[in-house]
């Protein structure tokens, strides 16, 4: 088994155009992490944030992934887990438990959209303009999501 491998981690807006090797980008406004494959590939590697998907927590200083990264679509196929910054390497999964995996995975995605709130569509009132057409010395308040990444980021 490999030793710990530690990574950087760094809030984007959006991924550079050549990741850094070891570090672990996160855009909250894209909903997603990209990376290089820990196992020294250089493939990049993309994970969709979301309920269904992948799901990171930041404590201040270090980032942990929920679940782990499998990377069975690629030659490596390395399977590693993400902890406080540190890669910690996990077991090589078989074909069936792989099907397995991505077929509960389908059936979380699909029970999520089922039970999800539809949003009604409001029609506009021709008098009031869209959010799109305030005027210029409107600015709406920005959401927790964007005072968050400020605040994270020092972007002030």
């Amino acid at each position: 088994m490999k030793s710990p491998l530690r990574l950087k981690h760094s809030f984007v807006e959006g991924f550079p155009d050549r990741l850094e090797k070891d570090t672990l980008y996160v855009s909250v406004e894209h909903a997603s992490m990209a990376h290089l494959c820990a196992c020294g590939c250089g493939t990049e590697v993309i994970t969709p944030l979301s309920p269904t998907d992948w799901r990171f927590t930041f404590n201040g200083k270090t980032i942990s992934v929920e679940p782990s990264v499998g990377n069975w679509s690629l030659t490596c196929r390395s399977h590693y887990i993400i902890r406080h910054n540190l890669v910690h390497w996990a077991d090589n999964w078989s074909e069936e438990r792989i099907a397995a995996g991505r077929k509960l995975d389908l059936e979380r995605k699909r029970s999520q959209e089922a039970h999800e709130p539809k949003v009604p569509v409001v029609p506009r009132i021709p008098d009031q303009p869209a959010r799109g057409d305030l005027p210029a010395q409107v600015h709406p308040q920005p959401g927790v999501i964007s005072r968050l990444w400020k605040f994270f980021t020092g972007d002030r």
